[in-house]
């Protein structure tokens, strides 16, 4: 009998122990069952978190691709307008510089008529049988050459103040080269020129007037006009084309601006190597690059050198 209870109580413990097993594994197996449970709601939850944010991020990278290519056509419209811009800059700057041209064209053309309205326009006309002078007509400014270049030192002579230093350039030069140049005759009055024609008319007639002009009609009325004389011909004209002092002027009195008015074969005066008339550098130096002299030239083209005289 006791060893039935025994056996009862070995069944009855090994049963326990069995339903506790099971009761373990199912507490067990619902354990991790719920534990899974909660590990897919997270998942879940997760992915519902991450396709929200997936669908926020696609949203906002289609608003930022839209907002990309609206920039760029923006941007693309800035560039036609600053393309536009250069353009009109451009295009406003070549008007501004043809402006500026015609700024510096006024003020050169207002430059150039100011100037030759303060030049003495009579002094590059052609006044031998041709234009005349008269006898109110005075250069606007005389001055009285050296003694040292005058052959006869007692008499005075007068030249235009500003041909002076061209005149007084020349006949150091030539003295340099050791040739003399004396002063006989430069400015004449128009009353002088008158005497003058006249004691030439008194002795010569009517051949005075192959060498002598009229009143109104000389040169010398301008003070830019000198008669020269030299050694060895004892303060005369004759022979003058003879001497150094010829050979001497007519190949260098350009340099300072004097021309030979009266060479030989000449349509106004017998042939005068003495008498030598000032006409700026520029046009002496293009009648000597031309083999021409004052009177071969037609007179608007020498009125353009008149400009430049004292240049």
């Amino acid at each position: 009998m006791r060893f039935i209870t025994q056996y009862y109580f070995l069944i009855l413990f090994v049963l326990l122990v069995a339903l506790t097993a099971a009761v373990g594994g199912n507490v067990y197996q619902y354990t991790e069952n719920q534990k899974l449970e909660a590990d897919k709601a997270a998942l879940i939850e997760e992915n519902d978190s991450i396709s929200t944010t997936l669908a926020s991020t696609t949203m906002a990278l289609l608003t930022a691709t839209t907002t990309i290519a609206s920039l760029e056509e923006v941007v693309a419209d800035l560039e036609g307008d600053k393309d536009n811009l250069k353009d009109e800059l451009r295009d406003e700057k070549n008007k501004n510089d043809g402006f500026e041209d015609q700024i510096k064209d006024i003020a050169g053309t207002v430059g150039v008529l100011d100037k030759l309205s303060k030049t003495d326009k009579e002094l590059l006309q052609k006044y031998s049988k041709v234009y005349f002078l008269n006898e109110h007509y005075v250069p606007e400014s005389l001055k009285e050459i050296d003694n040292e270049w005058k052959y006869d030192e007692s008499r005075t002579f007068f030249l235009h103040s500003k041909v002076l230093p061209y005149f007084e350039k020349m006949v150091k030069a030539a003295k340099k080269d050791g040739v003399d140049l004396w002063v006989i005759s430069a400015y004449r009055s128009f009353d002088m020129q008158a005497q003058l024609k006249g004691d030439y008319t008194t002795t010569f007639g009517s051949g005075a007037n192959t060498f002598s002009a009229d009143q109104g009609y000389s040169e010398h009325q301008l003070g830019t006009t000198i008669d020269f004389t030299t050694s060895g011909i004892n303060g005369g004209l004759t022979g003058f084309e003879n001497t150094a002092a010829y050979d001497w002027l007519v190949k260098n009195a350009y340099k300072y601006g004097f021309t030979l008015s009266y060479p030989e074969e000449n349509g106004y005066y017998i042939f005068e190597p003495w008498h030598w008339r000032f006409v700026g550098t520029d046009l002496a130096n293009d009648l000597r690059k031309d083999d021409a002299h004052f009177y071969d030239w037609e007179q608007r083209k020498i009125d353009e050198y008149l400009i430049s005289i004292f240049d």
